[in-house]
């Protein structure tokens, strides 16, 4: 045994290095079940995406949450949008620039209303600035989309602002937004896919979800050989250091 292990500065190193390694591979695994939810995620999104059209209303209902292993199917109905009650989404992008999505009502035959993300428009010039917005079609309209969970604070990490101009909101919070309409609003929306008859001049049509891993395997590998190094740099310094004072190390 090396007695100079023994000393302050040594002690808090070994208990640095007994603390590293555990917390590195808590990370490595905490990567590790990102992926598993991931991979999990686009499993749902690519068996929901393309499953066949089903009417609003055996999915959606006015005032309830959309289930989770509901998000991403397609849905269709019939209805008139209504313009009045028109709304633009903050800060939204579409290939690296910036804009708005253009969130529309679709007021169905019982009355009911489908908030619809007809698409994207670019700034006009500032986000104060209300850009030019392609009118929806007048008249009864068919309408297939994707459904889409109200976003929240939490589940976006943007925070709704107070102060914006008429007609601007920063999350398609439903709920929020229903309390403002003079009509029922089902508990979600939907990303535009397809409408009959088409419109002329529309928004750029939101596109389908892209399907990634991210980064979180090559972190948790990353995350594991820090871990594995831990213990090996540890031997080495202390290597180094007995090999720099062999007079004063003992061996018992």
């Amino acid at each position: 045994m090396y007695r100079f292990l023994l000393a302050p500065r040594w002690l808090a190193f070994h208990l640095l290095v007994l603390i590293v390694i555990p917390t590195f591979v808590s990370l490595g695994l905490w990567q590790l079940d990102r992926l598993h939810q991931r991979r999990e995620r686009n499993q749902l999104i690519e068996a929901n995406v393309h499953a066949a059209p089903v009417p609003v209303d055996r999915l959606l209902a006015p005032g309830r949450p959309v289930p989770r292993q509901d998000e991403w199917r397609p849905v269709t109905t019939t209805g008139r949008y209504d313009p009045r009650h028109q709304l633009l989404v903050r800060n939204r992008s579409l290939k690296g620039r910036a804009g708005f999505w253009v969130l529309t009502p679709l007021v169905t035959g019982d009355g009911t209303a489908l908030l619809v993300n007809r698409g994207w428009v670019p700034l006009a010039g500032t986000a104060r600035e209300a850009p030019p917005v392609p009118e929806p079609p007048a008249g009864e309209v068919q309408v297939t989309g994707r459904v889409r969970r109200a976003e929240t604070p939490e589940s976006t990490g943007r925070a709704e602002r107070s102060g914006l101009p008429p007609g601007q909101v920063t999350l398609v919070d439903v709920p929020r937004i229903a309390q403002d309409l003079p009509y029922p609003v089902y508990g979600g929306y939907v990303e535009l896919a397809d409408q009959r008859p088409p419109a002329g001049d529309t928004p750029k049509q939101i596109p389908e979800p892209e399907l990634s891993e991210g980064p979180h395997l090559a972190y948790a590998v990353q995350w594991f050989l820090f871990a594995a190094f831990a213990p090996v740099g540890w031997f080495a310094l202390v290597r180094r250091e007995a090999e720099q004072r062999p007079a004063d190390v003992e061996r018992v």
